[in-house]
This record gives C-alpha cells, sequence and structure tokens, in this order.
C-alpha cells in the first residue's frame, strides 16, 4: 500500500506541475497578443497621417509583429510584454545593447531579434523594389516607462512605450518619397498573414 501511495502521490504532483506550466503557458500568450492588439491600434492611428501600417509579417522561422512605412522611413516593430509587478515600479533601463529592471537583465534577445528583422525587411525591400531603403528597428514595451540611458540615445535600435512611438516616427525627417511608400507597401502586403 505504501508504494501505491506514494506512486500516486508522484502522479498528483506531476500532474499539478503540468497544469501550473500549462496556465503560465496560457497566459503569457494572452499577455501578448493583448500587447500586439494594443500597439496594432496606436500605429493604425498613425493611418491618417499618410502611414501605412502591415501587421504580422511572417519571415523564414520568425514573424515581425508590425512594420510602419512613412515618409519619415520604414520602421520594424517587435512587441515585448510583460507582466508589470503588483508593486514597485514599472520602468525599464535601455543601454543600446540589453534592456534591464533593477540592474537585472531578463532578456537580452529582444535587440538581437528586431536587428535581425530589421536586416532581413531591408534585404526583402531592396530585393522586390530595387530600392535600398532606411529600416529602423523598434522595440515597444506596453505598460512600461522606458528609460534610455546616453549610450542608448547612438544605438541603432529604438526601446519605446508604444504610446510614445507615433511622435518619434512623426518627428522624425523625411526619407523617402510618398512614391516609394506606396512600392514599398504594395510590395510588403504580400507577406502579410
Amino acid at each position: 500500500p505504501w508504494l501505491f501511495t506514494t506512486i500516486a502521490f508522484v502522479v498528483v504532483l506531476v500532474t499539478a506541475w503540468k497544469i501550473k506550466s500549462l496556465f503560465f503557458k496560457a497566459r503569457n500568450i494572452k499577455l501578448g497578443i493583448d500587447g500586439e492588439k494594443a500597439v496594432g491600434q496606436y500605429l493604425d492611428g498613425m493611418i491618417e497621417f499618410g502611414a501605412k501600417v502591415l501587421h504580422d509579417i511572417p519571415g523564414t522561422g520568425f514573424n515581425i509583429d508590425h512594420v510602419v512605412v512613412h515618409r519619415n522611413g520604414i520602421y520594424v516593430i517587435e512587441t515585448k510584454t510583460r507582466s508589470k509587478p503588483d508593486r514597485g515600479e514599472t520602468r525599464l533601463v535601455y543601454d543600446g545593447t540589453a534592456v534591464s529592471k533593477a540592474g537585472f537583465q531578463p532578456d537580452m534577445r529582444p535587440i538581437q531579434q528586431v536587428r535581425a528583422a530589421k536586416q532581413w525587411l531591408a534585404q526583402i525591400v531592396k530585393e522586390s523594389t530595387g530600392r535600398d531603403l532606411p529600416v529602423q528597428a523598434v522595440v515597444v514595451y506596453p505598460g512600461w516607462y522606458i528609460e534610455s540611458t546616453v549610450e542608448a540615445r547612438g544605438s541603432d535600435v529604438w526601446v519605446l512605450n508604444p504610446k510614445v512611438l507615433p511622435s518619434f516616427i512623426m518627428n522624425s525627417a523625411p526619407q523617402i518619397t510618398s512614391e516609394d511608400v506606396h512600392l514599398c507597401t504594395f510590395h510588403l502586403k504580400r507577406y502579410v498573414r
């Protein structure tokens, strides 16, 4: 009887652990979907200012959450959602190479990931349009205040709260023609799911 009881106890523990793991996966997926929707709504508001906004562009083994094509450039946007703490500050620090919270770097991949997406998109744009157009890499964290260090200001990647992204784009200098905006958008629409 003790062997049966021990086995039953282990089975219950393993099952409980798997259920808890699935719960956290489902919560993180929902958090990610909600974050991408929120960012998409901010970006869709730019359409009235001449921006072309594309969502969910699949690459080879990855996807780009959002792309904005505007006279002020082409922007590849990666959304990263993080649960907010119950207490304490919701501040992330970007130093030009990584994003940290309270000195801890939970994940360096967003910067590398968006740089790779930028290179892929720039290549697709060049191959399909015959033009070498500027692409800006952006990582956004919905609901978080982003503090950029002096080193980050010279980085090739912007890390922002999505609420400020439209103003960053609109306040950038024009870099491409209206014709290139339409040409680029026409070719990129083939990749949208």
